[in-house]
């Protein structure tokens, strides 16, 4: 802005003369000399130890953050294999439970085939029975009719052939025998 204050000044005629106070300090020196004194109070105070503090009490933060997410991470990995552990005896037990229910399904299925071989030899077994004695019960009905039917063919031809004189002769024989 100096600058354009002192480019104006030449061009109207007039001679820029920078201002100084004591005849030595111009204003960049004067902005300068006070830089250096707020520098020179701040380091008296304490400024940079009170920096330098913030910045250490900081880094002190940081590390025991980093440190307690060191111990959370050893935690998790130490929970995340427990529960791998722990997922892979599931697994086996899974597996063994999976193993001894195939292994009873197959009993029961043999058994149940062996049942029902059994009752159908059973029922084989009785119906051969019930045959049998269908048989046994016809052949029997048929020795009675033919019994019967011989009875009553010998009746007929008996009482056709035999007379009187024959029932004589029979009835001595009869009463001789006694």
């Amino acid at each position: 802005m100096l600058d354009l204050l002192a480019h104006g000044a030449v061009e109207a005629g007039h001679e820029f003369v920078e201002p100084a106070a004591f005849g030595f300090l111009t204003p960049p020196m004067a902005v300068a000399l006070a830089m250096a004194v707020l520098l020179l109070i701040l380091w008296r105070v304490g400024v940079p130890g009170m920096v330098a503090g913030a910045l250490d009490k900081r880094i002190a933060e940081i590390k025991a953050q980093l440190d307690e997410a060191a111990k959370l991470r050893a935690e998790a990995e130490a929970l995340k294999a427990s529960y791998e552990r722990k997922s892979a005896e599931a697994d086996a037990e899974i597996a063994v439970l999976r193993e001894s229910a195939e292994r009873h399904a197959a009993e029961i299925v043999a058994k149940a085939e062996s049942d029902a071989k059994a009752m159908i030899a059973r029922r084989k077994a009785l119906a051969e029975d019930k045959i049998a004695a269908a048989e046994r019960a016809a052949v029997e009905e048929l020795r009675a009719k033919a019994a019967s039917a011989a009875s009553a063919a010998a009746r007929e031809l008996i009482a056709e052939k035999h007379d009187a004189a024959a029932d004589k002769k029979l009835i001595d024989q009869a009463i001789s025998g006694i």
